[in-house]
């Protein structure tokens, strides 16, 4: 039988405090990186490759990888075509210049020319067949030296299907494929604020956060040309996607009709196109491939 009182315990009196809960950015960042990380490392693979364009997608996926890796186990290849713009080109560079990747330049004009003389090809199979180009070369090095290709495309393009089949889309493993586009903004926004606070380089260049989202795939091309502004699609994609909504409840909660019809017949059709994307990292509570699946070939929509 014990009696008395115990001992008080040794050395000064324990203080408890709070902690500041970290920025959602900051939360959803450190997901990211562990899921490539341990991607890249738990398959035995020695480094990563992925395609720069200069645009805000592939920007933090290359910041993404090098933080994850470190800039020795990165590689990034700009592959310019006829359409790419010259600050594109130079924001790339810039990217690469700011991380110290290993940035490397494989023109793909002659590659597209060779196709297009041997074949009739006009519009968007022109379009399509610069980016399958682009994927030819990244899998070409993926043999080579035994990268893990990483495709770019955010959760917005995914659910729209705004992607070309074994182009863009090509790849081991997408690390931002639960990511949302204006989430994206937001992670390149803070991940530059938080190197900025602690004195050291932001990695994205100011350019690729800021000017408008473009495929550069035809002359003065636009996200907005196809698409509605992300401010406006990624409201109803999270409802629609995220939160189970219908189109009714998608028109009750005060978004255009029409265009609730336009994302959504869109949605449904791209569902194929999800089937065969890559494996991504989970950060949400319903992420494409796994939590939200379709049947591939059906006639059902949702009609206004």
């Amino acid at each position: 039988t014990v009696t008395g009182s115990l001992p008080a315990p040794a050395g000064p009196p324990a203080v408890g405090g709070t902690i500041e809960p970290v920025a959602d950015e900051a939360e959803v960042w450190q997901a990211l990186l562990l899921g490539l990380r341990d991607d890249v490392t738990k398959n035995r693979f020695p480094s990563g490759v992925l395609g720069l364009s200069g645009g805000i997608d592939s920007a933090v996926v290359g910041a993404l990888a090098v933080d994850a890796l470190g800039p020795e186990r990165v590689v990034a290849v700009s592959m310019p075509s006829q359409h790419s713009s010259e600050h594109s080109r130079q924001d790339a560079a810039e990217l690469a210049k700011r991380t110290g990747l290993d940035y490397r330049v494989e023109p793909i004009q002659p590659m597209v020319d060779t196709f297009l003389a041997n074949m009739s090809l006009s519009g968007v199979a022109v379009e399509n067949l610069q980016a399958r180009v682009r994927g030819v070369i990244l899998m070409a090095l993926s043999n080579q030296e035994n990268h893990l290709v990483l495709t770019t495309g955010n959760k917005s393009e995914l659910a729209v299907g705004y992607s070309t089949l074994y182009g863009d889309s090509v790849g081991g493993f997408n690390p931002v494929k639960d990511v949302w586009k204006t989430l994206i903004w937001r992670l390149a926004k803070w991940r530059n604020a938080d190197a900025a606070r602690r004195g050291e380089t932001p990695p994205i260049p100011e350019s690729s956060i800021g000017k408008p989202p473009s495929a550069e795939l035809s002359p003065g091309q636009l996200d907005s040309d196809t698409l509605p502004d992300y401010d406006v699609l990624d409201p109803i994609l999270i409802g629609y996607v995220d939160g189970d909504l219908g189109r009714d409840g998608l028109v009750e909660a005060g978004h255009d009709p029409a265009v609730v019809d336009k994302v959504l017949r869109m949605v449904d059709t791209a569902e194929y196109k999800r089937r065969q994307s890559a494996p991504g990292t989970k950060i949400s509570m319903k992420a494409f491939g796994r939590d939200r699946r379709l049947p591939v070939t059906n006639r059902w929509r949702e009609h206004g």
